[in-house]
């Protein structure tokens, strides 16, 4: 067993370790690069300040679920999101950042040897003339491509709550590295890179409500249909710790302002805007969520009232920048009604989506897309082309064309990518592995709730 488990991480590790050489001996990183952009302090200390709210949200995001698990998964649950904070940010600096913003392949994907190993990733600017210096004109190549790979780290972290508690550890990781190159780097880039197929077709996706959340709701729903459902006696248990989950929320609601206001790359009206949008629909989305609940006949629980604002915040996401306060109330509330029915459907079907992450972040995902089609306006973000609300139809009509497309794509390519990677390494944990816990059977590690009596 134990050689077993050596030859089975031996190739990872000999690939990791060349990626410390390379980097040991990397000229490529510039100090001050060749560029004319001008730098702005405010701006890059903006930055800074939202990149660092974006990366709580992935611990968030771990405690968020792991507080819906049981408690003999709650670790393995928190550590999958955990994880990609390493394991993305040595492939971003490897080679995903090129994947998403290096040179444009046919406006599909960015070429990987453009930033390889960050190589020219300077410390000024990008170059006036450059693609990126649209993106960016203001702020540190490295600050953008830093900022950038926060979104990289909790796509796939989001992905997990699908198949929640049956997952086993090395064929996530293995899904994961395969999910990054072929679904999120191709959808990241034809969605942001000046370049790219989907920027230039006119779809507004202002901090990634089509990148992050539509691509991670489709590939999550391809997991639960793949991994199958959770055994009889695992499908029904107690949350582990509903504090966990209000925690959670509490800490991605607060990292969101960095994921929607610091997508302005930079202090101006734009992140203004998109700070009231965000809270605002969250809110919204709170409310409504409970009241549908109540409408039902259930007990306002604490557990709705944070799904429903986590479900506003994924809504409002490609809207923030494009919308005012007043429509963001509408995205909210919308996106929260039909997410409680999504759920509500889904719970009666075989899909065994453990957290609900299609009904949350993939519907809610769409709705978003949808709405911003609705009500897009030019908010400090120069666009020319706006929603259907003001009497135009082009925005909205790309919008509905690209959401097939990019859904389409999302959920065939992840399954395929689950069907090859347990072709490489089985994904799903034996029967009983599953009964025993992931905790136990993946990390070695248990749950224990201490008690203090007073």
């Amino acid at each position: 067993m134990c050689m077993a488990i050596r030859k089975k991480y031996l190739l990872p590790a000999f690939l990791f370790f060349g990626l410390v050489i390379a980097g040991a001996f990397n000229p490529g990183q510039s100090l001050t690069g060749n560029s004319t952009g001008t730098f702005n302090s405010s701006d890059t200390a903006w930055m800074l300040v939202a990149a660092a709210l974006v990366l709580i949200m992935t611990p968030a995001l771990g405690f968020f679920y792991g507080g819906m698990a049981n408690k003999k998964n709650i670790i393995s649950t928190v550590l999958q999101s955990v994880i990609c904070l390493g394991f993305m940010s040595i492939i971003w600096v490897a080679f995903g950042f090129s994947l998403c913003f290096g040179d444009s392949i046919g406006g599909i994907i960015g070429n990987p040897l453009t930033f390889f190993m960050f190589k020219g990733v300077s410390l000024s600017p990008p170059a006036e003339g450059s693609p990126l210096a649209v993106l960016s004109p203001t702020v540190p190549l490295i600050m953008f491509a830093m900022f950038q790979l926060k979104f990289a780290i909790i796509t796939p972290a989001l992905i997990t709550g699908s198949f929640a508690q049956r997952v086993k550890f090395s064929g996530y990781l293995l899904f994961t590295f395969l999910f990054f190159i072929c679904i999120y780097a191709p959808i990241c880039h034809m969605t942001w890179h000046p370049n790219g197929i989907l920027f230039n077709y006119g779809v507004l996706d202002f901090a990634g409500g089509t990148v992050v959340h539509m691509s991670a709701g489709f590939a999550a729903l391809a997991g639960a249909l793949f991994m199958g459902p959770r055994t009889e006696s695992e499908r029904t248990h107690e949350f582990a710790n509903i504090p966990y989950v209000i925690i959670g929320t509490g800490l991605l609601w607060f990292g969101w302002f960095g994921f929607n206001a610091g997508s302005a790359i930079g202090v101006n009206a734009k992140a203004v805007n998109a700070f009231a949008t965000t809270n605002t629909a969250a809110a919204a989305a709170m409310i409504s969520w409970v009241l549908v609940d109540a409408m039902r006949g259930q007990k306002i629980s604490a557990i709705g009232a944070c799904i429903g604002a986590v479900v506003g915040l994924v809504a409002i996401t490609p809207a923030c920048g494009f919308v005012n306060v007043g429509e963001s109330i509408a995205i909210g509330a919308i996106a929260a009604v039909v997410s409680n029915f999504a759920v509500h459907f889904k719970n009666k079907s075989t899909l065994d989506d453990t957290l609900d992450v299609f009904p949350c972040h993939g519907v809610g995902g769409m709705v978003g897309m949808i709405l911003t089609g609705v009500f897009a306006a030019d908010y400090g973000t120069g666009i020319t082309d706006w929603g259907l609300i003001y009497g135009q139809t082009k925005t909205f009509t790309h919008h509905m064309i690209a959401l097939v497309g990019v859904a389409a794509f999302a959920f065939c390519g992840s399954y395929a990518l689950y069907f090859i990677t347990n072709l490489i390494e089985p994904i799903r944990v034996s029967k009983e592995e599953e009964e025993l816990g992931l905790d136990i059977t993946q990390h070695g590690e248990s749950y224990q709730t201490l008690r203090i009596d007073l």
